[in-house]
């Protein structure tokens, strides 16, 4: 069986980086599945592209498609166009998107247009959320899409309720987690620990990319001030490239706030692994935090992966200013709740994966 694997930013390299080392793994044995590694290069900058690459050893990509940024439309236009051309340059059985960006989307709408079969790893989450790009971008995947390895039964039933069949559905598992948990050992300290005397369990996290939370200045200012009013510690922010502008033109300098380029993913797991808390907008994040048994508050009114809140350790402060002030002084007095894992959240979902492509021959 041949399989084109689709990776284009920053979240779909961890999801990605799993399923080729089980591939690889599975060839040892005389496996007959093979790979192509299309880069739509959605995400282009090194630092939130080639590091994950060497970080998580991803193998270079048998094609990049240059698609950069631009608007939703120019980019995922951008993206179809080339992944057009390649894929009629080399026809494949099977098309594996993952995730819920750009990328996804517009891969499954070639593929099935040229009658390619398209396998969606992450289907059926759902926020409900259509003012989400990433919802458009989910919704339109799973109409689309022939099998699913989804990472809840939660998404199983989101599935089934549109009409999916359970003969298409596969409860797999999380290939995030299987990248972080992989790749505990190799953490590595970033720079800014030493810098800010940084130390275990007196610092927070924050991560902010969502359009809701910095494209409107006066609110991106609310929040990054009730943050740096409340946190009493250094709040350690990587601060997104498209975000940077918005940062600089604050009329107060914050105190705890302390922005810093993106880390690397090594890095980045590194400071929330030992954080006190992590406040974050960021859906991966949330699963991440829950696995390492972080207390993480999210920045959002709704969130498609629920099992972060009904079991693990995330809670949902939406826009409240006054909620978001509440959480971290509970956080700081030790009043969070403590989580569990979810359910085949165990590192070995890229195997199960695996398994079933190559039962599927």
């Amino acid at each position: 069986m041949k399989i084109t694997l689709i990776a284009g930013a920053r979240p779909n390299f961890m999801k990605i980086a799993p399923i080729i080392k089980a591939i690889r793994a599975a060839s040892k044995e005389k496996s007959n599945i093979s790979y192509r590694l299309v880069h739509t290069g959605q995400h282009y900058d090194d630092k939130l592209s080639k590091v994950f690459f060497e970080e998580l050893e991803i193998p270079e990509p048998d094609v990049n498609l240059g698609a950069g940024s631009g608007t939703q439309a120019e980019q995922t236009a951008r993206i179809m166009v080339e992944f057009e051309r390649d894929l009629i340059r080399n026809p494949t059985d099977l098309v594996v998107v993952v995730g819920d960006v750009n990328s996804t989307m517009a891969c499954t709408i070639v593929a099935k247009k040229l009658n390619t079969k398209v396998a969606h790893v992450e289907g059926g989450i759902r926020s409900w959320d259509m003012t989400m790009p990433e919802e458009i971008n989910r919704m339109a995947t799973d109409a689309l899409a022939d099998y699913f390895f989804t990472t809840s039964r939660v998404a199983n039933d989101n599935l089934k309720n549109t009409g999916v069949s359970e003969d298409r559905i596969f409860f797999v598992g999380n290939t995030m987690i299987d990248s972080l948990l992989t790749n505990l050992v190799k953490i590595k300290r970033p720079e800014v620990w030493g810098k800010h005397r940084l130390e275990d369990k007196n610092y927070l996290v924050l991560t902010l990319h969502r359009p809701s939370n910095v494209d409107d200045f006066k609110k991106f200012e609310t929040l990054i001030n009730a943050i740096d009013e409340s946190a009493g510690v250094p709040v350690i922010f990587p601060v997104h490239p498209r975000t940077k502008k918005n940062y600089d033109q604050l009329s107060i300098k914050p105190q705890f706030v302390v922005p810093t380029d993106p880390l690397s993913y090594l890095e980045f797991i590194y400071l929330v692994k030992n954080a006190r808390g992590v406040i974050t907008d960021s859906g991966g994040v949330q699963e991440e935090t829950t696995v390492l048994g972080v207390p993480c508050l999210t920045l959002r009114n709704n969130t498609e992966r629920p099992e972060t809140v009904t079991m693990g350790t995330n809670e949902m402060i939406g826009d409240d200013i006054d909620a978001l002030k509440n959480a971290l002084a509970n956080l700081k007095n030790g009043k969070w709740k403590t989580g569990e894992t979810p359910e085949l959240w165990d590192g070995k979902a890229a195997e199960r994966i695996v398994n079933i492509l190559e039962d599927m021959n």
